[in-house]
């Protein structure tokens, strides 16, 4: 395949930014690249190298991110830091942890970022910090000077095994380097200096001084690469025409934390791994064995390419050279040692150490107290024979890659269950590969997969509690559609499936675990996925573990056992698959971490006996039982995949490490517990969407709705479908009379009491409009139910007016006289129209009634006879107001296509209704039609700041200093 770029100088010239690779060792360099400043343009460098002023202000980056463009802002982000965690079959794998924000604004910005990004690159090796490149001295000395000293890493790392991968910092802080995220008022949250050594002990992790990470400045500040001066500017440059326009850039007002973001997602989280020669997205299962020329990018799983929309802009133009794919998840490797002819036990030594020796000074003592010693001088013989004898020692290197799928990807509470699609969240494929530590190609290699992911079953849960009740959505038949859609991805890659589910039996987890249960039997009775059964064990973890006996976990693998022995694992020898594995064991818990973690380690274990002892060795044989290198690997694994879900790092990890748990273990989990809660509340909000915007899957007004409602909808649920079916529900059952012709329907928004302009809060309604009469239609959007619905005659339509209608002024979006628009039907009630609810069948209630559901309308107060029979009289004319949607989606999907504008779209309601109202109108000849619409507005801009109250402006800005 066509090589990447493994170094590269970057530094501004005078039109662009240029980006120049670097020669490896016997190779010719790339043709370098630049980014013009105008309009970020890629383009081959015609004249290779700059001027020694150029040259002398520039940095070292290791591989390109991607662009990452924003409002009107651009920034190149780069790979400044990496470590090197695993090899295979003599590639080196390399983790990031840091990454530069270029500014491509102009070129005194990117220069000032340049040359502060040099500085510190420059003071973090002075200070002799060997963690943010694992490459020997030699290649550090070369990289700082000429191209041509440059050391290539094929020969620095082939045959090298890797070191041991190690924890490189705390939960705690983790959390703290995170405190910029989180917001001002999280700063004084925290302690700034972390756990102490003994904490982290307890916790299982390594307390050296050397294990730790450097203070994350640049996590807190990531505008490391960047100078604070140009980040201002930047900000400001950006927003200075909206700003005339009288409306603020939202997304420019949150470009520094978007950038902090990115930089603590890309860089510090070190959650990012990539390989130069290899392709780490693909297992052994489902790689290609054929050797391409195509370029990696093209033959990498699109399921684990992470910076793919990021990347794109390089794609495009063909720099294939710059296009590094990355993947989030777990990589790491262990050597380990196996003796290959144990020593035969001493079957006496065996027996007196079963059997209680009478020492007294009878004859029976006398004659096991010489047994005991003639055992003895057996055992020192044995044992002298064992030095004696030549090694039987063999090194294996047992590797853990853990692959998280940028399908439905988020963070904990914000991203549960599936999407339309099949695909669930916290969806992780873990590879676990037995090898030679050289990867001799005579020698056999084991590779065994499993995977986890969500409930594949629409459902949703607060935040706001430590143990939310999850709540099932959409339809039934919804969910049984997106659970068969799973199924059968998940059998398209990797054949038969087996489910473990260790949700608890009873409890709030019981109501997703039984919609689970119930789906999956259904699926079977249906002939389950192309003939084949989806097995299925509900253990529940919690009942069957209880008193912190996670040793009991064994019970499932006796019950799964024999399933799993049928898949078996893939075996490969000289690039050939001897055996293939013909089946996946699916493993969820409610966050598919903590639990999830500790049953995969125990079939991962189960599965390397099952290698090791068809290399002959038994594992049970062995003098030295301690598995402590595979427990470490596992808990890494599951601390990483946690990190990434949930921000701290996995519960029940000591029991993990040591397979002992204690009270000291319990009061860690307690701990990590309310870190999760603390996060989840607060930081993960703002985090979702910068990973929905930097997975492409939402275009820059995503920060627009977070502004406004301090959170943002799923792009995985298409609004537009979901919209229409809604409509068509409504029109099924709402529109009785098979004569009555539907002209159209639209969702609008409407205040949430009946016969009111404003009413908080609003929310989306369906508007059906026939020939003889206009339905009002409330929805349950999580159910996909019709809730209740109004009809009026068009006959009862006295008039229409449109305009301005503004309901809130706490951002800048909701202030937009432009965009908030909608409109107000009013009618007269007449006996012919109908409100009816849905209580399991259509009751039709009474027009009070139908208020009082909802709270109280504006309606007068009651007088005269209705003031003493206590029941308030029909208000003459009532009125139905609605608001426009925002035109403009966040959802970025894949076309140009420009919707029209909340104006456009009211005038054209308004213009239906009156002309289904003015046909039905009796008119004398020779008279003139009167229009029953106006222009005119519903409430005021000024109006809207007269009505917002200072306590609702108050709530408002502590959650914006809090999220945002």
């Amino acid at each position: 395949m066509p090589g990447i770029v493994r170094k590269l100088l970057v530094f501004a010239a005078v039109d662009g930014l240029v980006l120049q690779p670097l020669a490896q060792k016997g190779q010719r360099a790339a043709p370098p690249a630049q980014i013009t400043y105008s309009d970020n343009h890629i383009a081959p460098v015609l004249k290779n190298g700059g001027d020694s002023d150029e040259i002398g202000k520039s940095f070292e980056a290791f591989g390109v991110v991607g662009l990452l463009t924003v409002s009107k802002s651009s920034f190149l982000i780069s790979i400044t830091g990496r470590q090197q965690v695993a090899q295979i079959q003599g590639k080196p794998i390399y983790c990031v942890t840091e990454v530069a924000l270029t500014p491509l604004a102009s070129r005194s910005e990117a220069e000032a970022s340049v040359v502060h990004t040099q500085r510190a690159l420059r003071k973090e090796e002075a200070e002799g910090d060997g963690v943010y490149d694992s490459d020997t001295a030699d290649e550090i000395e070369g990289a700082s000077g000429a191209a041509s000293d440059d050391v290539g890493d094929d020969e620095l790392m082939t045959n090298s095994a890797p070191g041991q991968h190690k924890r490189t910092s705390s939960v705690a802080q983790d959390v703290i380097s995170k405190k910029g995220g989180y917001g001002r008022f999280a700063k004084k949250w925290f302690s700034k200096k972390g756990w102490t050594a003994d904490q982290r002990r307890n916790l299982g992790m390594t307390s050296s001084d050397t294990d730790i990470d450097p203070p994350l400045t640049t996590a807190v500040d990531p505008v490391a690469p960047i100078d604070p001066a140009t980040e201002n500017d930047v900000v400001k440059d950006s927003s200075a025409e909206s700003k005339s326009n009288k409306a603020k850039d939202i997304a420019a007002s949150l470009l520094p934390k978007l950038l902090r973001t990115t930089q603590m997602l890309f860089g510090s989280s070190r959650s990012f791994f990539y390989s130069y020669d290899h392709d780490i997205t693909r297992s052994f299962l489902n790689r290609q064995t054929a050797v391409s020329e195509l370029p990696l990018h093209t033959q990498v799983d699109p399921s684990y390419f992470w910076n793919h929309s990021l990347i794109q802009p390089f794609i495009n133009v063909g720099q294939d050279s710059f296009v590094l794919p990355l993947m989030q998840g777990f990589v790491g490797q262990k050597t380990f040692e196996m003796d290959m002819d144990p020593p035969k036990p001493v079957l006496e030594m065996e027996k007196s150490s079963m059997e209680m020796v009478d020492l007294s000074g009878g004859r029976r003592g006398q004659e096991e107290a010489a047994i005991l010693a003639a055992a003895r001088d057996s055992q020192d013989t044995a044992d002298h024979n064992i030095s004696s004898r030549p090694s039987t020692m063999r090194s294996f290197l047992l590797t853990l890659i853990s692959r998280r799928s940028i399908k439905r990807a988020g963070l904990r509470y914000l991203r549960r269950g599936v999407d339309e699609e099949g695909y669930t969240a916290n969806g992780v494929e873990t590879e676990q590969v037995l090898s030679d530590p050289e990867w001799n190609p005579s020698s056999r290699i084991y590779s065994f997969v499993q995977i986890r992911g969500s409930i594949p079953v629409f459902f949703s849960q607060t935040p706001y509690s430590f143990k939310p009740v999850p709540q099932i959505q959409r339809s039934d038949q919804t969910n049984y559609q997106a659970f068969v859609k799973h199924f059968d991805n998940i059998s398209d890659r990797y054949g038969s499936v087996q489910v473990a589910s260790l949700v608890e039996k009873h409890g709030p987890e019981a109501i997703v675990g039984g919609e689970y249960e119930k789906y999956l039997n259904r699926l079977n009775d249906s002939g389950g996925i192309r003939g084949a059964q989806i097995g299925f064990e509900w253990f529940d973890f919690h009942a069957m573990c209880r008193g912190m006996k996670f040793e009991n976990v064994s019970l499932l693998i006796e019950i799964l056992g024999k399933k799993l022995d049928v898949f078996g694992y893939t075996v490969e020898s000289y690039g050939v698959q001897s055996s293939k594995q013909s089946g996946v064991l699916r493993t969820n818990c409610m966050d598919c971490l903590d639990r999830t973690n500790v049953v995969q380690n125990s079939f991962g274990k189960r599965a390397l006996e099952q290698q090791l002892k068809a290399e002959g060795v038994d594992l049970s044989l062995q003098q030295d039982q301690n598995t402590l290198w595979l427990n470490m690997l596992w808990a890494d694994n599951g601390d990483a995949i946690s990190k990434q879900y949930a921000s701290t790092a996995a519960l029940k990890g000591d029991f993990t490490r040591t397979r002992k748990r204690d009270y000291k273990g319990a009061l860690t989990d307690m701990g990590l517990s309310i870190s999760r809660f603390y996060s989840g509340i607060v930081n993960d909000y703002f985090s979702q969407a910068a990973i929905d915007f930097l997975l492409g899957n939402v275009t820059s007004v995503i920060f627009e709705d977070f502004e406004t409602s301090m959170m943002s909808r799923d792009p995985a649920v298409s609004m537009q479908k979901l919209r229409q079916q809604a409509i068509e529900t409504c029109q099924r059952l709402a529109i009785a009379d098979e004569l009555e012709e539907l002209i159209g329907g639209w969702t609008l928004l409407s205040p949430q009491v009946p016969n009111t302009i404003k009413s908080t809060p609003f929310e989306e309604s369906i508007l059906l409009l026939t020939d003889s009469g206009l339905y009002s239609c409330r929805f349950d959007w999580n159910l996909e139910k019709l809730l209740f619905f109004e009809r009026v005659s068009l006959d009862h339509i006295i008039s229409i007016k449109y305009g301005t209608y503004i309901t809130s002024t706490l951002s800048a979006s909701q202030t937009d006289e432009a965009r908030n628009v909608g409109f107000v039907v009013t009618y007269k009630a007449g006996a012919n129209d109908i409100t009816r609810v849905n209580t399991r069948s259509m009751t039709n209630i009474s027009r009070m009634d139908a208020d009082l559901l909802n709270g109280t309308s504006t309606a007068p107060p009651p007088f005269g006879l209705a003031a003493l029979l206590g029941r308030p009289e029909t208000p003459a004319n009532r009125v139905l107001a609605l608001k426009a949607l925002p035109s403009r989606s966040a959802v970025a999907e894949g076309h140009e296509v420009q919707p029209p504008s909340e104006i456009e779209q009211v005038k054209a309601i308004c213009s239906e209704i009156e002309h289904m109202v003015l046909r039905g109108q009796i008119h004398e000849a020779g008279t003139e039609t009167k229009a029953i619409v106006e222009n005119g507005d519903i409430i005021s801009l000024a109006d809207a700041r007269k009505s917002t109250g200072i306590l609702e402006q108050l709530g408002h800005g502590f959650k914006k200093l809090i999220w945002a």
